[in-house]
């Protein structure tokens, strides 16, 4: 059995989830049920990142203690898991006292190798990014992620780290593994800019300025600066580092240690999903950081686009942020799974709106998926025939019964289907689910089974039995992406009722 370990970016705690950490959220959940019904043991890591300035502001600006507030968002995120359907292990938080030990020692590896220095320093910030801003970045003076912003200038004396040094390490790991970063225009933005020379950046900041963060080992007067804390919790929510101790001490939750699954030089396993405003820190930054502290580097990283609405960018002061939970209370969970994984582009920015969303719920929902599904359970119940049980259920093979005829164009598409998730190219997996609901939707129309019914009961009961292992297939490669859905679907296809209830009610 195979390990997989799969992480997506803790997003800040400053603000309630939105359509974006559901985005990502769902993307990594279909890869890590995937794997799953590949056979793989997963590990699925998410949580909360909760330090840093911004959300040190937004504490004192609601008046509350920022232990207090974190706490409460962290709530707030981790119950995507029911609104969602994830399937997440581990919830990790970095206001934790084993992830902050962890970042601790992790600073001290990086300091051990020579790889933090403490100068005088005055800097562009932006608050948003929690990212100093050089003069090339900026578009007409601001941020451009953040143009609403205005960039504060950070003059102190600071401890930074030696990113500068990494550039030569950082280029050979980009040619070596030329599918490190996903898509592959994200790979030469990342190349292009490690190429153009890397700044040392700062890695803390004065305590009496801003408290809210990780002490810095053996010097009270500053605390570690949020990016170098946060993404340590990529390996301290294995038990870093501890699991990698002589003793062997196992990381928490799981009865393995760190090496199995982070893996080695030789044999990276970690997998991580973050949107391209988290490039330059996955994919440089991390990296970089790892390798001072001789840890493996990752092994693949997904970067997504962002969600506009309606045309605009999303954005708390556009007053158009879209909120996940209401959606999926609205329209039910794997309706918005869907419209995420398959009507947004995967590696692009795509665009949401009530309006885009209801007209493929109708189209693909209801009257695709939902109208077979229901037309051949309800074929079936009249022609008294159902699946038996499959022999395993696990795994997106277990999706034929022996004893019927197999689609042979089917074949093709569950390879387009592979290749889509193994690119994290989740609309073209999807694409080919909803190809295999048309063909089958085309093949009831040439078989006429409904007809033979009355004509040739036993011929019909061959076609409808045909048909159900159709939709069994289906709704086996629809799990990873639509879980409920496919549970119901398999459920049906054994024992077809004439009651079944629609998958998807048509709106209006």
């Amino acid at each position: 059995m195979a390990k997989y370990y799969l992480t997506t970016t803790l997003p800040y705690v400053n603000a309630a989830p939105h359509l974006g950490h559901a985005l990502e959220f769902v993307q990594a959940d279909v890869l890590a049920r995937s794997r799953r019904a590949a056979g793989d043991e997963v590990v699925f890591n998410t949580g909360t990142d909760e330090h840093g300035l911004k959300i040190y502001r937004k504490a004192l600006e609601e008046g509350k203690d920022p232990a207090a507030y974190v706490a409460e968002y962290a709530a707030k995120f981790d119950d995507l898991k029911h609104a969602l359907n994830l399937s997440y292990t581990n919830f990790i938080r970095t206001h934790t006292p084993e992830h902050m030990a962890a970042a601790q020692e992790f600073w001290r590896r990086c300091a051990a190798t020579g790889d933090i220095y403490k100068k005088q320093y005055a800097v562009k910030y932006c608050v948003g990014c929690e990212l100093e801003k050089t003069d090339s970045e900026l578009v007409d003076g601001a941020c451009p992620i953040h143009p609403s912003l205005t960039l504060e200038t950070i003059e102190e004396k600071n401890y930074f780290f030696r990113f500068s040094k990494y550039q030569v390490p950082l280029l050979a790991l980009y040619r070596a593994r030329p599918d490190f970063v996903v898509p592959e225009a994200r790979l030469r933005e990342i190349t292009s800019f490690v190429e153009r020379g890397l700044t040392d950046f700062s890695i803390s900041r004065l305590k009496a300025k801003m408290p809210w963060g990780v002490p810095v080992p053996d010097d009270a007067d500053h605390v570690v600066y949020v990016w170098f804390d946060a993404l340590v919790n990529y390996i301290s929510t294995l038990g870093w580092p501890h699991s990698a101790s002589a003793e062997g001490e196992a990381p928490r939750g799981t009865p393995e240690t760190f090496s199995e699954w982070w893996g080695s030089v030789e044999r990276p396993n970690a997998v991580q999903v973050a949107g391209k405003d988290n490039l330059r820190q996955q994919s440089a930054m991390w990296q970089a950081m790892l390798m001072s502290a001789d840890l493996p580097p990752s092994k693949q990283i997904f970067i997504h686009g962002f969600i506009g609405i309606d045309g605009q960018k999303m954005a708390k002061s556009a007053g158009n942020i879209i909120d996940p939970f209401v959606i999926a209370e609205k329209y039910g969970t794997d309706a918005l799974r869907y419209y995420l994984l398959r009507e947004l582009p995967a590696y692009e920015d795509g665009d949401f709106s009530i309006a885009k969303f209801e007209e493929a719920y109708n189209g693909s929902l209801a009257n695709g998926l939902g109208n077979l599904v229901s037309r051949v359970v309800k074929m079936a119940a009249t022609a008294n025939c159902a699946l038996p049980k499959p022999r395993a259920e696990a795994g997106v093979r277990a999706d034929t019964v022996e004893t019927l005829d197999a689609v042979p164009e089917f074949d093709t598409l569950w390879k387009a289907y592979d290749e889509g998730l193994a690119e994290f190219n989740f609309k073209a997996a999807a694409d080919a689910v909803w190809a295999a609901i048309a063909m089958t939707d085309r093949h009831i129309q040439s078989t006429e089974p409904f007809k033979k019914m009355k004509t040739d009961p036993e011929a019909a009961k061959r076609d409808i039995l045909a048909l159900l292992a159709d939709i069994r297939a289906i709704a086996l490669h629809l799990a990873p992406m639509l879980p409920g859905t496919s549970e119901k679907i398999l459920a049906a296809v054994m024992a077809p009722s004439s009651d079944f209830k629609p998958l998807f009610p048509r709106l209006h």
